[in-house]
């Protein structure tokens, strides 16, 4: 039942009520249940990620070997089974950062901000130290580079009610977005879990999100980063610096393989890390892929 038909409802039964006065607290009402709703969808969430998490030894050695803070949470769709490296902080919160872009592609998509893959999102003729971004890209483009100028202009142009409706509706980490809206899933106060990476990812798969079938199938086109005779891979990279030199890296999403559906959220941190934190975040969650047989030999680096 939407806002509206309830207020009329309660105005028909009561004619003694004023619509100007009635209509604040309404909106009140509908914004707790909202976040209510957020909240039980996020402590069901949880509960399922720390419930019968099988410990993967040699995924936690893998973190290990190296030399930074960890977790890895997999999912094997056919088994219904989670893995872990490191089980006990699947539902830490950190920066999405630009893991965000799945969810601010669904939102800009849905918002009609961009209609297509192939869309040209405009550069803002400012010229940056990395090269590719500095022009005209696609958003398709603008997602496997990762360019941050182009996805702030597109969450500027959604705007920040309608973020964070958004973020409430799918209640996506801690659902805050204080620190500027072109900034809180870089250096803000927004951040998610592990266990919510997942089951972001594994509900945009089974097209259980609320946007339109073509939304969703437009995000996860873009999201395929390699594919073979035998899988696909899509998956998005996130890489946050805080002014103190804390390194968090992340790279989630999922591989269809054989019939199934392995998803993987791996998160790193670090304070002032070597030149190995940006590729390891990749290279131990391929380990850990290959060894579980997901992906193949062809691409185990």
């Amino acid at each position: 039942m939407t806002m509206r038909i309830f207020m009329n409802e309660i105005l028909t039964a009561h004619p003694e009520c004023d619509r100007r006065t009635l209509l604040p607290t309404l909106a009140a009402i509908h914004v707790s249940i909202a976040l209510l709703c957020s909240l039980l969808l996020t402590s069901r969430v949880m509960a399922q990620a720390n419930a019968g998490i099988e410990e993967l030894p040699y995924a936690r050695a893998a973190i290990e070997a190296t030399g930074y803070q960890g977790t890895m949470l997999l999912y094997d769709l056919n088994r219904e089974q989670y893995y872990a490296a490191n089980a006990g902080n699947v539902t830490q919160a950190h920066i999405p950062a630009s893991t965000f872009k799945i969810m601010s592609s669904l939102i800009a998509i849905e918002a009609g901000l961009v209609a297509t893959a192939d869309t040209v999102l405009p550069w803002d003729g400012v010229t940056r130290g990395r090269t590719a971004t500095n022009a005209d890209l696609t958003l398709r483009d603008a997602f496997q580079l990762s360019s941050v100028p182009h996805y702030q202009a597109l969450v500027r142009a959604v705007g920040a009610p309608a973020m964070q409706r958004a973020l409430s509706d799918i209640a996506y980490g801690n659902q805050n977005i204080s620190g500027g809206i072109d900034q809180f899933w870089l250096t803000g106060e927004l951040r998610i879990s592990p266990a919510q990476q997942i089951s972001l990812l594994r509900r945009l798969h089974d097209e259980q999100l609320p946007f339109s079938t073509d939304t969703m199938q437009t995000v996860k086109d873009i999201m395929v980063i390699e594919s073979g005779e035998d899988y696909v891979l899509r998956a998005k990279t996130g890489l946050a610096i805080s002014e103190d030199d804390r390194h968090t890296g992340w790279w989630v999403g999922w591989v269809e393989h054989d019939g199934n559906v392995t998803f993987f959220a791996t998160v790193l941190t670090a304070t002032a890390p070597d030149s190995g934190f940006i590729p390891a975040r990749l290279s131990v969650t391929r380990d850990v892929l290959h060894e579980l047989e997901v992906l193949p030999a062809a691409t185990h680096n």
